[in-house]
């Protein structure tokens, strides 16, 4: 290398010198000074990548120092310093628990009635009814009456004849026959004992040659006709007594019963002229109005009592099964921000719908305060399956493989604080409950929040734990001077 600084030395030298001279080289001299050239340059860029290549490796071991120290140094500390993780937990209990099965029903109205004209006429006075609560026997419409009341008037004075007439039949011809008859038996009574006596006496008379036998038999014929007078009087009275008479005072009576048949029904007609409510509740449709012409047998309003309602609800056939009148069911509003409502089965139809396979439950609630709507909808729950001795454990506690699945895993909390992953299998499953038939004994603490994605064998700590000793800490701050 050195031998190599002189030679360029030399020939810088010897060019200093041709060019002080002003001689041109040679293309002898010209060639040895390019190759004297370029070894200079070669030489350089070794040099410079000898010390790069130096200055990285170096750099390298002192950042690969720091690192190790710093690993070795933090160790002993993460080692001393355990996560500890704040969670939620319950504890698996014993009770009971239901499977809970919902369907979507129907809001009816415990008492319902369609009020409607009886009789055709124009609507004299009707207001606008509808949303408003009236009560039984309160009057919603007035029909126009005054034919009605003509035609009572008419049969009021019908009535009043009849009864005169009968008051005549009973108190004047009846009896005014009765003494014509008493006289006329009298008479023939009389005529029968004069008619005797003479016969008597002439008959005597006869004996003693006093009178002819032609005057005799006179008298013996005039006593015959006076008997037989008597005998037709007698008769007479005995069948005017049997039959005449009963019978004119039947027809009497007959004609006032029918007068007063008609008068009683045009006062019914007349009293359909004020339409009354039949029910206590609230007018849901109202269909025609004051001035409107009411045909008989036309609807006019629609009360529903919804104080009490019903939901009818569609189940499946073997859920309906297990049902029975008595058992209390929840009812939610779908088209209401109501809360849940608790009412009890009252009806399970003993008929299945063919086409869908479901039966027919009723359940009766009370609704004072009209939360829910007629002819609404509402979400029914009831409950099936009931075990009353089963290891329960609230939902969050349980994560399931998958949405259906019946196995899952809970994280258990030992006397420690430490969390274990524990296999279950589930059994009947609620909203905020599920039954564990295999994994648990019952009395374990389970992790109820903070549970996803907790690793197995995690320091935990629960929020009750955690709050007490941060109002602890905060009591004894307070205390100090």
């Amino acid at each position: 290398m050195n031998k190599t600084n002189d030679s360029v030395k030399d020939a810088e030298q010897n060019r200093n010198v041709k060019d002080s001279e002003r001689a041109p080289l040679n293309a002898e001299e010209q060639e040895k000074w390019l190759g004297v050239r370029r070894e200079r340059t070669a030489h350089e860029r070794r040099r410079n990548l000898i010390i790069v290549s130096s200055v990285v490796v170096l750099a390298v071991a002192v950042i690969t120092i720091l690192l190790i120290w710093r690993s070795r140094s933090a160790a002993p500390a993460e080692e001393k310093a355990t996560p500890v993780v704040s969670v939620g937990v319950a504890k698996a209990e014993r009770q009971s628990i239901a499977s809970q099965v919902s369907a979507v029903g129907t809001i009816f109205p415990r008492e319902k009635a369609e009020v409607g004209a009886k009789i055709s006429a124009q609507i004299k006075q009707m207001g606008l009814l509808k949303n408003k609560v009236v009560k039984a026997g309160e009057v919603l419409a007035v029909l126009e009456s005054r034919d009605l009341v003509a035609q009572r008037n008419e049969a009021l004075a019908a009535l009043t004849e009849a009864q005169a007439n009968a008051r005549s039949v009973v108190t004047g011809n009846i009896p005014q026959t009765n003494a014509q008859d008493q006289k006329a038996l009298l008479d023939a009574r009389a005529n029968v004992n004069n008619a005797r006596a003479t016969y008597e006496r002439r008959q005597r008379l006869y004996a003693q040659n006093g009178i002819s036998r032609k005057d005799l038999e006179a008298s013996q014929l005039a006593l015959t006709q006076a008997e037989n007078e008597l005998r037709l009087v007698e008769q007479t009275i005995s069948l005017r007594a049997k039959s005449l008479n009963p019978n004119d005072r039947a027809l009497a009576a007959a004609r006032v019963a029918q007068a007063q048949q008609h008068l009683a029904t045009l006062d019914a007609q007349l009293s359909y002229a004020t339409i009354r409510a039949p029910i206590t509740g609230i007018v849901t449709d109202q269909f025609q109005y004051q001035g409107e012409f009411a045909a008989a047998g036309g609807k006019l309003l629609n009360i529903a009592d919804i104080s009490q309602v019903i939901v009818k609800a569609p189940f499946s056939d073997s859920i309906a099964a297990d049902l029975k009148v008595g058992e209390p069911a929840s009812v939610l509003p779908t088209d209401t921000s109501g809360g849940q409502m608790t009412g009890q089965i009252s009806l399970v139809s003993r008929a299945s719908d063919p086409t869908n396979r479901t039966v027919e439950v009723w359940v009766t609630l009370a609704n004072g305060a009209g939360q829910l709507r007629a002819n609404g909808a509402a979400q029914v729950t009831v409950s099936t399956q009931t075990k009353t001795d089963a290891i329960v454990v609230p939902a969050s506690a349980v994560t399931l493989e998958a949405t259906n699945a019946n196995e899952g895993t809970v994280m258990v909390v030992d006397a420690s604080s430490v969390a274990h992953e524990t296999k279950v299998t589930v059994g009947i499953r609620t909203p905020d409950r599920i039954e564990i038939t295999k994994g648990l004994q019952g009395g374990e603490i389970v992790v109820i929040e903070g549970n996803y994605a907790l690793p197995d064998g995690t320091k935990v700590v629960s929020e009750e734990k955690k709050n007490e000793s941060g109002e602890a800490a905060t009591e004894e701050k307070k205390k100090e001077p």
